[in-house]
């Protein structure tokens, strides 16, 4: 009996441990949770613009007012990086770039594009417009929309035609009061055939060179002189290493705001106006007003810097405009009466 009641204890044990070992707890899920879906941001744009000149000229206040303008209106949504004073090459190679769709803006002389259209070198004719405000309204007219559709079969838009000042002739020999004045000098000038023919009109002795590589040209007597707007000059520091500077201005000289055409088509229409409103208001409205003051402003600077600055009668001008109708006349023949007798409209 005792056995008996010994084994029944320990089964009453046994069955008690079992209980007191369950868990009112729920057994474990091999689930995860479901996580909370989270939007992916969207790809932050870049827009690279290139140009060739300092950061104290109208050209790059310009380019900084539209960044500040482009990345306030896209909230963000699209970023402007600035390469100014030559960092991505000459305007030969940055338009490329812009080809290439390596750099999305780029500001170089409308004489860059000849390397396109030969066309474009109607705009660097020597006194092809009347002056600066003939010349804007050409551009922003029916002239513009012509050139604008050279720019289409290389994959290149224009946001607008911004300037670059009247050009002015400096050297290191002599002042120039008139053509002949300029024979036997060195002069300086852009990769154009343009300007190539137009000192070979004039006496001068024309060596193309690219811009980066004019102060040092200037400085080891590679060339004696060069052109350039009062402004450009003045940032270029040109007055260190020239002597004379006459105020011809042979030449009202423009630059072309071009973007990759499949860059601006692929952006949304909304970052479409941004650009193109930013490029309008800033790159070529307030640049060029800019740009005039400058020019005024800094002829007094570079005399205080130490250079001879000689002003062009009325009667020499027109020698330099004399010299120069043969070249017109061959121009003519070459681009056609016709793109002569559009930009006579402008000049009335």
């Amino acid at each position: 009996m005792k056995k008996l009641f010994a084994l029944l204890l320990i089964l009453v044990m046994i069955i008690g441990m079992t209980a007191g070992c369950s868990s009112s707890e729920p057994a474990p899920t091999t689930e995860t949770p479901a996580e909370t879906p989270t939007e992916t941001p969207a790809e932050k744009v870049v827009i690279k613009v290139a140009h060739i000149v300092s950061e104290e000229t109208a050209t790059h206040r310009a380019a900084v007012a539209f960044k500040d303008y482009v990345e306030k209106e896209s909230a963000g949504s699209m970023e402007v990086q600035l390469f100014p004073n030559g960092q991505l090459g000459g305007d030969l190679q940055i338009t490329e770039a812009v080809a290439l769709n390596t750099v999305q803006i780029a500001i170089p002389s409308t004489a860059v594009l000849t390397a396109y259209d030969p066309i474009f070198g109607l705009l660097d004719l020597p006194f092809i417009f009347k002056d600066v405000r003939a010349g804007f309204a050409a551009l922003d007219g029916d002239l513009g929309k012509k050139l604008d559709e050279k720019l289409a079969p290389v994959g290149l838009m224009n946001l607008g035609y911004s300037y670059n000042g009247a050009r002015s002739m400096s050297n290191n020999v002599r002042p120039i009061n008139e053509p002949k004045d300029l024979e036997g000098i060195k002069m300086r000038v852009m990769e154009s055939p343009v300007f190539i023919d137009m000192f070979k009109y004039l006496g001068a002795n024309p060596t193309p060179m690219s811009f980066g590589e004019v102060f040092t040209g200037l400085q080891q007597g590679t060339v004696d002189g060069q052109e350039n707007a009062p402004a450009l000059v003045y940032a270029s520091k040109f007055y260190e290493v020239q002597e004379f500077y006459s105020l011809t201005s042979h030449v009202q000289s423009y630059l072309v705001n071009i973007i990759n055409a499949d860059f601006f088509n692929d952006l949304s229409e909304e970052q479409q106006k941004i650009v193109k409103d930013g490029a309008r208001k800033f790159l070529v409205e307030a640049e060029r007003e800019d740009e005039i003051n400058d020019n005024i402003a800094t002829v007094d600077k570079l005399i205080e810097a130490g250079m001879k600055v000689n002003e062009i009668s009325a009667e020499n001008i027109q020698k330099f405009m004399d010299a120069l109708v043969p070249m017109h006349e061959q121009y003519k023949e070459e681009f056609g009466q016709e793109w002569f007798d559009l930009i006579e409209q402008y000049n009335k």
